[in-house]
């Protein structure tokens, strides 16, 4: 026995098959999760000594991710003595999110790990 409509002046039982309704109880949260969309985190990586172009074909890429539901994580990459001037990542980062000021807010500040200078970004 089930109770269908616990708030009706009398409750509503039904006797059903307990094996057929949790089964398509089971379908019926498969189905909902199926159409429930995880942000995912995309990652585009930057070459401190990116041309314009390429930098704006990126910016491209990102917009579409943003536009698409996910978060970004934007990361300039540092080879060799590059590591000398960390300010041109910090610079590089900076111009990026200016860029994407009309659709995007960042989280947080740039942050160095290793090589990688990286910051998030979120869609408005």
């Amino acid at each position: 026995m089930v109770e269908i409509s616990p708030q009706a002046s009398p409750p509503v039982c039904k006797i059903v098959d307990w094996g057929k309704y949790s089964y398509q109880k089971e379908k019926q949260l498969q189905k909902s999760r199926r159409k429930q969309k995880s942000g995912e985190v995309k990652q585009l990586r930057f070459g401190l000594k990116i041309g314009d172009h390429d930098m704006q074909v990126k910016i491209g890429k990102i917009r579409k991710f943003l536009e698409d539901g996910n978060k970004v994580k934007i990361s300039a990459f540092y080879r060799g003595r590059e590591m000398a001037h960390k300010d041109l990542g910090y610079e590089l980062l900076e111009r990026i999110v200016k860029e994407l000021d009309d659709v995007a807010i960042e989280e947080g500040k740039p942050q160095m790990s290793g090589r990688l200078l990286t910051t998030m970004v979120r869609g408005r």
